[in-house]
């Protein structure tokens, strides 16, 4: 319930009207989003970087409202990645979500600007993941991405939720393209009908959906390259331990070397377990959002656990 409620908040305009006016809340979203300048974030890509740890780039924004917020949001990617273009020892990637881009506004604007995007990451070497929003966007997603490659573009990859009964099908579907995949739970309320309402299902089906990325990373010698910055197939998106210690048992019950996955977590949560994966040899990548847009992205990060809601409501009584 209290989830749910979280959910909703995070697309209520008078909700973030109000949450973003008061100081401290920003004082606890700073946890989790690297600032609001492109500067900060590419402070935190050195900082993340010199503990052994790779990035990913989220300029936040989503669902935009009008052509010329979409085209804005177009030309704030665009900058990420310049920045990267220029920093070669940076290593870190961009992810972008499409409505941010115009996908609730209209498909052709979005594809337009999306593949815009990934010439300027080609230029950059750089390479783009399509984040999964909720269900009204996942087929359109898929088919935008599917368009992408047809005109030629490797440089960009998917998302998968665990919580969805369709996860499983997409997988195998784009993996018939050895699409680079992050397997994530979901954070969106959906319905039953469309997604796990137990998570223990959701987990289970989140083991599986490990389990084939790795034996298609083992079969096609998957790597993540040498620069970072090009992910390989299986990019396990969990701060759950038992979902990791799966798929560290998976992999090396088949021999899949190391480099054959990665692990990503978000940015200012298990940073220790992070560390503790670096350290091991995996590949770890941390999503590190930034911009002035964090309000919907912070509320997403207060539904998933109940621990961070008390971090802000420690931070309210601080004033």
């Amino acid at each position: 319930m209290l989830r749910s409620f979280l959910i909703y908040l995070s697309k209520a305009a008078w909700a973030q009207k109000l949450v973003t006016g008061w100081s401290f809340a920003w004082r606890t979203a700073s946890r989790f989003v690297a600032g609001t300048r492109l500067s900060d974030a590419i402070r935190v890509v050195h900082e993340l970087n010199a503990r052994g740890i790779n990035v990913t780039l989220d300029h936040l924004g989503e669902h935009t409202n009008t052509p010329d917020e979409a085209q804005q949001a177009t030309d704030d990617i665009f900058a990420t990645l310049d920045a990267l273009g220029t920093d070669p020892a940076a290593r870190g990637n961009v992810s972008i979500k499409l409505t941010q881009i115009g996908l609730g506004l209209d498909e052709s604007l979005c594809a337009e600007n999306l593949e815009r995007i990934l010439s300027r990451a080609k230029q950059s070497n750089t390479f783009v993941r399509l984040d999964i929003e909720d269900t009204p966007y996942t087929d359109k997603t898929i088919n935008l991405y599917y368009a992408m490659l047809e005109k030629g573009y490797t440089n960009v990859g998917m998302a998968v939720q665990s919580y969805l009964y369709r996860a499983e099908a997409d997988t195998r579907r784009l993996l018939q393209d050895k699409t680079r995949i992050r397997v994530v739970k979901g954070a969106y309320k959906e319905p039953p009908d469309k997604a796990f309402p137990q998570k223990s299902d959701v987990d289970a089906n989140y083991d599986l959906l490990t389990k084939i990325l790795i034996d298609a990373s083992l079969e096609s010698g998957s790597k993540l390259s040498d620069d970072g910055r090009v992910p390989p197939i299986p990019a396990i998106a969990s701060h759950d331990e038992k979902r990791i210690a799966f798929a560290k048992q998976y992999a090396d019950k088949v021999g899949l070397p190391k480099n054959g996955l990665e692990f990503q977590m978000l940015y200012g949560i298990r940073r220790d377990l992070q560390e503790k994966l670096a350290k091991e040899g995996y590949p770890v990548r941390v999503y590190v959002p930034f911009g002035t847009h964090w309000y919907p992205y912070f509320m997403r990060r207060l539904a998933e656990r109940p621990a961070n809601i008390w971090f802000f409501i420690t931070n309210f009584f601080k004033g």
